[in-house]
């Protein structure tokens, strides 16, 4: 049982909760008419499966710079729980697995977006984060499509309702992670990972950076009661959230202290839900 956990851990349960249900929310979105139940549960499993297999395969692939932070040295990998060769084999069936079920049981294009995810989060961000700071935003992209391929799901087409989905939290991602890099700094420049806020230890460009994509996201928020896919209630409720992200990201900027960068984490991981519950609830 206590093993079985340590699997469990390898697919990075709650970072991925975040991937299922922006693709839950991208189906519902997208969905004309009542719900097909075999169509979302079949999307659903295999955007789940492709998650975990990313977060596992991650795992392995850091296991050795896992080890020198404090926060990840006791990921089952690093600390010995599961060996390496098995959480390789555990991530690569999963991928596929995930992958062969949108394939078969959804449509050609939504596997076709979760291969594309894979390979630019295991191919693309996962190496980058030894070489550059820009990880970050290589690292967005797949981050960026499950609602995206929730859409596609229901509509075997993205259409730019789909590609909104996709910037929103294309954009949502960056202070968020900024926050994290901010927070974690010492912890990134002992694994070696040139993160922005390991080259920036004064914060000046972290917090510029996260004031830019903060105010990016503003008006992207705001477009899908322009593309009639939500009403005003959502225009007013995604004004007033992305305006409260950008106010804090400028907080974070100016003070440049671990306490303001906290509170910007703990504003996003509430922006993001709340975004799409309302954009859910106000569908048209």
């Amino acid at each position: 049982m206590k093993n079985f956990r340590d699997y469990i851990a390898l697919t990075k349960p709650r970072l991925n909760s975040e991937a299922v249900a922006t693709a839950l929310a991208g189906f519902y979105m997208g969905t004309v008419g009542p719900l097909h139940w075999d169509l979302l549960l079949s999307a659903l499993a295999g955007i789940t499966a492709v998650a975990a297999g990313c977060g596992t395969l991650n795992q392995w692939f850091e296991a050795d710079a896992d080890k020198k932070m404090r926060r990840t040295r006791k990921r089952p990998v690093p600390s010995g729980k599961v060996r390496s060769n098995n959480a390789f084999w555990f991530g690569s069936i999963l991928s596929i697995l995930g992958v062969l079920i949108l394939f078969l049981f959804v449509n050609e294009l939504t596997a076709f977006l979760g291969l594309a995810a894979l390979v630019s989060y295991l191919v693309l961000y996962t190496p980058l984060k030894k070489i550059s700071s820009l990880c970050t935003v290589v690292g967005a992209i797949p981050g960026a499509i499950p609602p995206m391929m929730g859409w596609a799901a229901a509509q075997n087409q993205v259409g730019p309702e789909g590609w909104i989905l996709f910037l929103i939290l294309f954009f949502w991602q960056m202070p968020h992670f900024l926050a994290i890099g901010w927070m974690y700094r010492e912890d990134y420049a002992r694994a070696g990972f040139p993160m922005l806020s390991v080259l920036d230890p004064k914060g000046s460009s972290t917090g510029i950076m996260a004031v830019l994509y903060a105010a990016a996201l503003l008006p992207i928020s705001l477009y899908p009661a322009h593309l009639h896919m939500t009403g005003p209630v959502y225009f007013w409720i995604a004004f007033v959230l992305s305006l409260a992200f950008l106010i804090y990201s400028g907080l974070m900027a100016w003070h440049k202290t671990l306490y303001f960068a906290r509170g910007l984490f703990w504003l996003s991981i509430t922006y993001l839900p709340v975004l799409f519950i309302v954009m859910c609830l106000d569908k048209r």
